[in-house]
């Protein structure tokens, strides 16, 4: 017989197999029930198909961005200069007719003046710098100083574009303001010299950005063009882990559409200069096809990965970027008015940080010393490509504005485009004196503000008020932040606004980086 340890033992040995056994068929056979944590999996399904909806719903927006910046752009170039000949038709001919008006020119003529007063000092300024030791200057540095330099290039054109549409902003007013008003301004010539001055540094800016892009495209190993496009993807470690709201979301994505619409003229701007080189020979430029697809298609995938992961953070729907393309359709509405508070190329500017007036002196530039006109022949291929120009500007123009009144609709924020303002005091802010008479009427604070940052002037019989007059809508797109907390500060009932904002009172953003509040 065995001794009672033995037996012991064999019952401890056996329990424990027991037991193994039990554990492994149980971890084999354990079942558990999804239903019972419903709302977590729906949450995180809908999250997967948010991230396949984002790249659909972000390139919608952004191809409507694009063709705005392009009609903003093709403005410079086809309607522009007629409608500075009608300025300047008028003004020479005004004599004949006597001074039927207190005005010599309408405001929106003395704009226009300006406009191609400057772009034409601009243009004649750009000869005096050299294209051609400008690349070989840049092509004798070192790779990893180019790629210093297109970083330094990048944040200096985000700072001019933010600061540029101001100084505009501040010679037209200017330049327009009523005489009887006490002066407050230096004078219309010493902003004209600052605006002149911008442009032309600006212009400057961006062509050093083509420069070193074109330097990239030539260079033999693509090592530039590389660590160039390997940047785009560094922007999204920057952006994809930081909090993001509506507002900040929508900045981001104004800036994304002026971004790639500015490196697609950079590309056609190399592509010109490529071709000059090579005689117009058609095979080099499916020499240089890999090479554009391949910086366009790295752009495109950059911005779907970063919108698509900050929107996944953020628990951001992807139908927002509908509700951005109805705010950027509302722009493009409200300044088709007839007493608009501004032009329709300065909007796109306050609302994307996009200036189409240094881009097109480069292009100019760049195209008046790639091609060469002689005989007649060639001038009549010109006027048959500035009548093809103008064609497509009104085509796109048309197409746009038929969207953008869809898109508005679809929005139901049409009924805001004909609330007209209160008339404001000369020489008050009309911002008090539209919160104080809204304020006895009992409105919502969020009906006032989205009344004010919205609203648009009605077609009145006698003209007493300037059309530049300074109007709340335009204070919203143009006040700094700094501003607007003042603003905010001296009105009570602003203070207790909720803080889910309407889009069209968002204030002009600096793509500079994000807003801190």
């Amino acid at each position: 017989m065995r001794p009672r340890s033995g037996w012991k033992d064999v019952l401890t040995s056996l329990a424990l197999e027991l037991s193994l056994l039990r554990f492994l068929s149980a971890e084999l056979t354990r079942g558990y029930f999804l239903e019972h944590n419903e709302a977590k999996y729906t949450e995180r399904r809908e999250r997967v198909y948010t991230c396949m909806r984002i790249p659909r719903e972000l390139e919608k927006l952004m191809f409507f961005g694009i063709f705005l910046c392009l009609d903003a752009f093709l403005y410079v170039f086809t309607l522009l200069p007629l409608r500075v000949f009608l300025a300047l038709f008028r003004l020479f001919t005004l004599p004949c007719y006597g001074l039927r008006d207190r005005r010599l020119l309408q405001p929106a003529q003395v704009c226009d003046i300006l406009k191609g007063v400057i772009l034409i000092i601009c243009y004649f300024m750009m000869h005096y710098v050299d294209y051609s030791m400008m690349y070989h200057l840049i092509r004798g540095q070192s790779v990893i100083k180019l790629y210093i330099i297109y970083n330094m290039l990048e944040v200096a054109d985000r700072l001019f574009s933010s600061f540029g549409q101001d100084i505009l902003d501040a010679l037209y007013w200017t330049a327009t303001e009523p005489k009887e008003r006490k002066r407050a301004h230096i004078g219309v010539i010493p902003h004209f010299f600052m605006a002149v001055l911008y442009v032309f540094l600006h212009a400057i800016l961006i062509m050093v950005q083509a420069t070193t892009l074109n330097v990239a495209f030539n260079s033999h190993n693509k090592s530039l063009l590389t660590i160039m496009m390997s940047n785009n993807f560094v922007e999204i470690k920057g952006s994809v882990f930081k909090k993001f709201e509506k507002n900040n979301l929508f900045q981001m994505s104004n800036s994304d559409i002026k971004e790639r619409f500015t490196n697609y003229v950079l590309l056609l701007i190399v592509c010109l200069r490529n071709m000059e080189q090579f005689s117009w020979n058609p095979d080099h430029l499916w020499v240089l096809f890999p090479d554009v697809c391949m910086v366009i298609a790295s752009e495109i995938a950059v911005d779907i990965v970063k919108h698509a992961f900050i929107t996944k953070f953020n628990d951001i729907t992807a139908d927002v970027y509908s509700e951005y393309r109805a705010s950027l359709a509302f722009d493009l509405v409200s300044s088709r008015q007839k007493n608009a508070y501004t032009d329709y190329s300065d909007s796109v500017a306050r609302r994307m940080g996009f200036i189409p007036l240094p881009l097109a002196v480069l292009l100019i530039r760049v195209v008046t010393s790639s091609i060469k006109v002689q005989g007649i022949l060639s001038y009549a291929c010109v006027i048959l490509f500035y009548f093809g120009l103008i064609s497509l500007k009104v085509l796109n123009s048309i197409v746009l504005l038929g969207k953008s009144c869809q898109y508005v609709k679809e929005a139901k924020m049409e009924e805001k485009l004909f609330n007209p303002p209160p008339a404001s005091t000369p020489g008050k802010p009309s911002s008090k004196s539209q919160s104080k008479g809204k304020s006895t009427q009992g409105l919502s604070t969020e009906e006032n503000l989205s009344t004010s940052a919205t609203s648009q002037p009605v077609h009145q019989k006698d003209n007493v008020i300037p059309l530049l007059v300074t109007s709340n809508s335009d204070q919203f797109l143009t006040t700094p932040d700094g501003d607007e907390k003042d603003i905010t500060q001296e009105n009570s009932e602003l203070k207790h606004r909720s803080s889910k904002k309407d889009l069209l009172e968002i204030d002009r953003f600096t793509i500079c980086g994000n807003r801190i509040d």
